[in-house]
């Protein structure tokens, strides 16, 4: 059967026009075109269904000429916008005191709001912004103000509003992490320099490095030479964080990776407190006396293991302590790394393999072998993870523990926000040559990251899923004579209640 359009009455007494798609098997597929409110709005909404049908018709006699139609012809999209994406956006922006700290700037909100929508350069983001229905900038506009947006000044007004959000206190814990971001080009200038890449890229990068609160909520970005030691970036950054919001002190969450001796030893010297992952190189002395009296004794899953490190009298630190705990699931995956390590070892020092990098093929003179010790070694440690802290009370004054510690440690590696910040916005900037791009670029992406936060910790979907689908739902405005019709599809529940999460929440401090 064809399709037709009917008018059924709502709840709420309004009219809803409806295309009917009918198949002989007797199902029907309804097509919601809106809710009218007077008899004008319903024949507007009557015509574009009646378009919809005859999609592809190059005319349509809609009986419109009494209404100030020409001829018949299409009715005419005087504009269309993603207004529930953009003004959710905009809300949130709004919340966390961007638009105050950015001297509500607007060329700055554009910028930040497009980049989530959609990361691409600023030349391609004004092309975002007019498919979203909003006045993009000149992009000569955009450009003057690249210089504004990289300053310090800018930047620090932007973190303040974000610690303010996060309600930051003397016993706030941070997270801190690096990573680089390499550039398409062969020759350094003293800022993108070649360094040690996790990538193994041989191109000029840079290093930056991100703070977050324990949530993951960003709270400031640095970038620094890309030859610049990962492990020296950390304090520098946490000191003019703690420097810039007066905080006597912080607790720092660092990866092993990141804190070498030296490091460790100038966040002592520097007085901040800790939670450290800890390399177990060898089995601890504790796991080692817990063995001896518990000979032939499998340890339990999640057993943990405490050794107190006291300072002594010429020690310039406070008296740590290192907790150990061992997990069945990480002795598993690490069993079976060494088994393929040794089984690759055996195989090369047989000569049916070349030598690669293989940790357990002894190399002695022209002699192969597989370091049996070296084996025996990381099975006796396999599934043991260490954590060391300064720490002598939680932050709500009880003694510390090893649940606290673990718990603040483990929510640095499930944290997502760096990994969002280099992915999901894409914050490799590619398009950029000179310093104070590069720095506005990050300073774009530092916000667009605080704002997809938000919206991800208000709503419980990710950002990429809420783009997606509020993307989708757009608001029309058709001219039909003298009457201009809104027309939109109507909301699916879990994104309206989305929705009202956003517009709801408040400002949770006032501006000064």
């Amino acid at each position: 059967m064809s399709p037709y359009v009917r008018t059924v009455k709502t709840a709420s007494g309004a009219r809803a026009v409806q295309i009917v798609h009918s198949s002989r098997r007797g199902s029907r597929d309804i097509e919601h075109i809106g809710s009218a409110h007077d008899d004008a709005e319903l024949e507007m909404l009557k015509a574009v269904a009646r378009q919809r049908l005859a999609a592809g018709q190059g005319e349509l006699d809609l009986g419109l000429e009494a209404a100030g139609g020409a001829g018949g012809g299409p009715l005419p999209i005087t504009s269309t916008r993603m207004g529930h994406l953009w003004d959710a956006l905009a809300h949130a922006y709004e919340v966390l005191g961007l638009h105050h700290a950015a001297r509500g700037d607007e060329v700055f909100r554009q910028l930040v709001l497009a980049r989530i929508i959609e990361p691409t350069s600023k030349l391609d983001s004004l092309r975002v912004l007019e498919e979203v229905g909003v006045d993009p900038p000149q992009y000569r506009t955009l450009t003057r103000r690249l210089r504004v947006f990289a300053t310090d000044a800018w930047r620090q007004k932007l973190a303040e509003a974000c610690a303010r959000h996060a309600g930051l206190g003397p016993a706030s814990l941070v997270l801190y992490d690096v990573s680089t971001l390499y550039f398409e080009t062969d020759t350094g200038d003293r800022f993108r320099e070649p360094g040690f890449s996790k990538e193994r890229r041989l191109e000029p990068q840079i290093t930056i490095g991100l703070l977050t609160d324990a949530a993951g909520f960003p709270l400031m970005v640095n970038a620094f030479e890309g030859n610049k030691a990962e492990t020296a970036t950390m304090l520098p950054v946490i000191q003019a964080f703690m420097k810039a919001h007066q905080l006597p002190d912080v607790t720092v969450v660092a990866d092993a990776g990141m804190v070498s001796a030296a490091n460790q030893t100038a966040i002592e010297a520097a007085g901040l407190s800790f939670i450290l992952g800890a390399r177990v190189p060898e089995v601890p002395y504790v796991v080692a006396e817990w063995r001896k009296t518990y000979p032939g004794q499998d340890i339990g899953d999640g057993q943990v293991f405490v050794q107190p490190w006291p300072a002594g009298p010429a020690d310039k630190r406070r008296d740590q302590v290192i907790y150990y705990q061992y997990r069945a699931d990480r002795a598993r995956r690490t069993l079976h790394g060494i088994d393929e390590q040794i089984a690759k070892a055996e195989k090369a020092v047989a000569g049916k393999t070349a030598v690669k990098r293989n940790r357990f093929v002894q190399l002695t003179g022209a002699t192969k072998s597989v370091n049996r010790q070296l084996e025996a070694k990381s099975r006796a440690v396999a599934g043991l993870k260490g954590y060391v802290t300064n720490l002598a009370t939680c932050p709500d004054g009880t003694p510390i523990t090893a649940e606290f510690v673990i718990g603040a440690y483990h929510r640095l590696i499930e944290e997502k926000s760096f990994r969002m910040s280099k992915h999901d916005l894409q914050a490799r900037p590619i398009y950029h040559h000179k310093r104070d791009s590069i720095e506005a670029h990050l300073t774009i992406v530092f916000t667009a990251l605080a704002v997809s936060r938000f919206i991800e910790r208000t709503t419980g979907w990710s950002i990429r899923k809420f783009v997606r689908t509020a993307r989708r739902y757009r608001t029309i405005h058709i001219q039909a004579g003298a009457h201009t019709v809104t027309a939109a599809d109507p909301l699916p529940d879990d994104l309206r209640h989305a929705l009202n999460q956003i517009h709801t929440a408040q400002v949770r401090t006032k501006l000064s």
